[in-house]
């Protein structure tokens, strides 16, 4: 049968059509990596894992971590691809929790390779967030998620970062890295970013918080640095699966604290979250 809004130029049915899903298979607590194969390596940490699947780019695992049901959807690189994997999330669970567990280039002094850095929020300056929002809408990390994210990198004992992310929507031009063969249009973007404060570039975490936040998703990303743009050192072999390592086990365990916010906040009867709230179980 076919869809009833005409420019919905996508076959009708329940299973969505680039991630590969149908309703019922994934969790509501949901991890974001970019890197597809990212997924399995979340999915040997799950006690039990109930399915996994790969369709396109987009690879995706469900099963049970300490008793939790969780999900891990790869979303390729670049906002363009989030927004895919976002809309067809959102089409199957309803106000998921989205957390992005990503790489990335850090711009301030004191940030070292293979420390974690959290989003408060996000510099857009991609533009795929400009076709569902207003030019100077926020990209705002959820309260929740921040400070999950905070308890989780601090109790694995993680070195970690808090404060706002530059979004690129490339690698190479857009985020101001020299390319002898292209002219590039902001050479000093990362020097500006620098002064602003930003503590890192990336490529996915705008669209994640902007489009998570419209679809009544609680949003959050956390990134291991791999890059130290100041000094153009960047990661390798037992480092890279170090600093990659410790973003899985903070995504993973935020997952499981916003989960037991999310009983609290039942038990209470309250709409969100707040410190007098907390029982340590």
């Amino acid at each position: 049968m076919p869809n009833a809004d005409t420019r919905v130029a996508v076959p009708a049915g329940e299973r969505q059509y680039h991630i590969g899903l149908g309703p019922g298979e994934l969790a509501d607590y949901i991890l974001l990596p970019g890197d597809q194969d990212r997924v399995e390596r979340v999915a040997s940490r799950f006690d039990s894992v109930e399915r996994t699947h790969r369709h396109r780019e987009f690879a995706s695992a469900t099963g049970l971590y300490r008793g939790q049901r969780v999900s891990c959807v790869s979303t390729g690189i670049g906002t363009d691809n989030v927004e895919i994997v976002i809309a067809e999330i959102l089409a199957l669970v309803e106000r998921p929790t989205l957390i992005r567990i990503g790489s990335c280039g850090a711009l301030q002094p004191g940030i070292e390779l293979g420390d974690l850095v959290i989003s408060t929020g996000s510099v857009r300056l991609e533009t795929t967030t400009n076709w569902f929002v207003h030019e100077g809408y926020p990209a705002v990390a959820d309260h929740e998620a921040v400070l999950a994210l905070i308890e989780a990198a601090a109790g694995l004992g993680y070195r970690h970062h808090l404060g706002i992310t530059a979004t690129a929507p490339g690698f190479y031009g857009a985020q101001a890295r020299p390319i002898p063969q292209l002219p590039i249009r902001y050479p000093d973007l990362a020097d500006e970013l620098t002064r602003q404060g930003v503590l890192n570039f990336e490529m996915e975490a705008s669209a994640v918080l902007v489009l998570g936040g419209l679809g009544g998703a609680r949003a959050g990303v956390v990134c291991a640095v791999y890059a130290n743009r100041r000094t153009g050192e960047f990661v390798e072999g037992e480092q890279q699966a170090r600093a990659e390592a410790a973003a899985i086990d903070t995504g993973l365990e935020s997952l499981t604290i916003l989960a037991e916010l999310d009983r609290q906040k039942s038990k209470a009867g309250a709409a969100h979250w707040r410190p007098s709230l907390w029982s340590p179980s």
